[in-house]
């Protein structure tokens, strides 16, 4: 079995993980969850207690290792051996029909290519026991560049009306260019805030647009409130247009 690689960027607030939260409900289980984004926020909107399981990101596991290697470890086990383990026990936090591993804040100095090479090198064996896999991904686009997951069958592109939003939908496709990422699929996803207007311009992008995530008090209540949502209603608006927009991207909803 090999996962169906699906990846959500955007800028800063656009909604991704939002968006990776509610599509993951409707994907072919069993799926792999993989948050990218620093502030764990996947996590809480889940309705995953990350933490209270004895599950640590990957930056935490990477700052034990080498710690540890500082003193008694055998030089002969790489930091990349211990890590690859640590990530299907320590950093595995398993659900009933999805898990999740998240990258977190960098606990040392310097930036976060070794965590970023071990998922690298990681992902696709974890992607074997998986029918599906999401990656949130971080505000930006500097996470392209590290190429995290190069073999992408569905990037989906949030956007909310702002100029620099509608911008970053030409600097992905230059960047995933240039760095030699693959993709089947290139879609654009508007949030609840784009008009009529900025609608108009995602379906003139010259790219597949998929439509937008309606505006929804439940969605926004269960944020305030921290509640999964796993558990929005069917029939709220977030959940029937996260449907129509999956549907229209081919996808069987379960």
């Amino acid at each position: 079995m090999m996962a169906r690689k699906v990846v959500s960027t955007g800028r800063g607030g656009a909604g991704k993980s939002s968006f990776v939260a509610l599509i993951s409900k409707y994907l072919k289980a069993p799926t792999l969850l993989i948050d990218l984004d620093p502030d764990l926020s996947l996590a809480d909107m889940l309705g995953f207690d990350f933490h209270k399981e004895g599950k640590r990101t990957v930056c935490e596991a990477l700052y034990d290792v080498i710690e540890k290697r500082k003193s008694n470890i055998s030089p002969t086990i790489t930091t990349h051996d211990l890590m690859e383990s640590l990530l299907w026990s320590d950093c595995l936090y398993e659900g009933r029909k999805m898990d999740l591993i998240t990258l977190g804040t960098k606990l040392t100095e310097g930036c976060l290519c070794a965590p970023d090479e071990i998922l690298r090198k990681t992902i696709p064996k974890l992607a074997k026991n998986y029918a599906s896999m999401v990656v949130d991904s971080p505000a930006g686009v500097e996470h392209l560049n590290r190429n995290i997951v190069s073999d992408i069958n569905d990037l989906f592109v949030v956007c909310d009306p702002s100029d620099k939003s509608l911008k970053h939908i030409s600097r992905v496709k230059e960047i995933i260019k240039q760095v030699g990422i693959r993709y089947s699929h290139f879609y654009l996803v508007a949030n609840y805030e784009c008009n009529e207007e900025a609608e108009k311009y995602l379906q003139g992008k010259g790219e597949v647009y998929l439509g937008k995530i309606d505006y929804d008090a439940y969605l926004e209540q269960y944020n305030l409130e921290g509640k999964s949502l796993l558990g929005l209603p069917e029939d709220s608006p977030a959940s029937l247009s996260i449907k129509r927009i999956l549907a229209k991207a081919g996808y069987q909803i379960r």
